[in-house]
């Protein structure tokens, strides 16, 4: 393909080398686990869980899995940079470049927006057990009922002074109150899902919120409005993370807790094509036609819901 110049390829190299360097949010890989595709929908079957082990009394005691699942549909995404041909000749500065970099930031950010949109309808729809991904009636085999939609009834110390800006002695409360109802959780066997949870990631939807749970999770010490005490969540053991997610910004009460340390996860990436970009040129009639040029993105995927038992929104009261 001939170009205009040097600087059209290097719009291509400079994108390349810059999806290499996987600029995207941090926080998107310690909650989601990626699954390849290689057709329109995928089904993912959850089969439970394995029985525990028992002492042999008698023969075996065969069991078998529970079948619940969901199927997740790849979409098509793009976008599309136009740049006209006397801009791409006269381009001194390299504005170009800096542009073709924000198409690949545009492009690493999209996991973000799909699992954040995902997360902010996550009370109102379904994930594998039929139930809401966030809700208070998850029911599997012999795990009994249980709740990742937490209020102050589940932790009271989501009940704070002010819904919107709890302190940081409030927030390290709320987080450790969510973590500890968290480690209850059984699978369908009725065995625990998490005793051997170490890491979490806070997420908070707004700056205020994300403030306090920043103090809460780095300080040794926290004013409790009457003097100090020592941070319990100091000496525990956990790997604590917080993130400021500010695409959650709707959600002005809630923090959501995300269990890390696993190998599957929350929630689910789904690909079936990754970010590939294509150049309309000096040798394409939308050239020829519009003395321009014009850079695209696509891919195909699409998100979806993992293990729910890895996941709880706390809402402040």
């Amino acid at each position: 393909m001939k170009f205009s110049g040097i600087v059209a390829e290097g719009v291509i190299g400079r994108f390349y080398n810059l999806l290499e360097q996987d600029l995207g949010g941090s926080w998107i890989n310690k909650i989601a686990m990626l699954m390849k595709s290689t057709q329109e929908t995928e089904s993912y079957k959850w089969l439970g869980q394995v029985p525990q082990m028992r002492e042999w009394i008698g023969g075996r005691l065969a069991k078998g899995l529970r079948e619940k699942g969901l199927s997740i549909t790849n979409k098509k995404f793009e976008s599309t940079l136009e740049v006209d041909a006397d801009d791409f000749r006269r381009d001194k500065t390299g504005q170009i470049l800096i542009r073709a970099g924000e198409l690949v930031e545009r492009a690493l950010a999209h996991w973000n927006g799909l699992l954040s949109d995902a997360l902010l309808v996550g009370h109102s729809t379904v994930c594998y057990d039929g139930q809401y991904f966030f809700d208070t009636d998850h029911n599997e085999g012999a795990s009994g009922t249980q709740l990742n939609e937490l209020a102050a009834t589940q932790v009271p110390a989501l009940n704070v002074t002010t819904t919107t800006a709890p302190t940081p002695d409030e927030a390290a409360k709320a987080i450790m109150g969510m973590i500890a109802y968290m480690l209850a959780y059984k699978d369908d066997q009725g065995e625990p899902m998490n005793e051997e949870a170490r890491s979490f990631l806070v997420m908070c939807p707004t700056p205020s919120i994300w403030t306090a749970c920043s103090q809460a999770i780095k300080s040794n010490s926290l004013d409790t409005g009457s003097g100090t005490r020592d941070n319990p969540l100091k000496g525990q053991g956990f790997n604590l993370d917080v993130v400021l997610n500010s695409r959650l910004a709707a959600l002005t009460e809630q923090i959501m807790l995300f269990r890390t340390d696993v190998r599957t996860g929350a929630m689910i990436m789904q690909e079936e094509e990754g970010i590939k970009l294509k150049v309309l040129g000096e040798d394409s009639d939308f050239y020829f036609d519009n003395d321009a040029f014009r850079f695209g993105t696509k891919a195909l995927r699409n998100v979806g819901y993992g293990y729910w038992q890895y996941a709880a929104r706390g809402t402040f009261s």
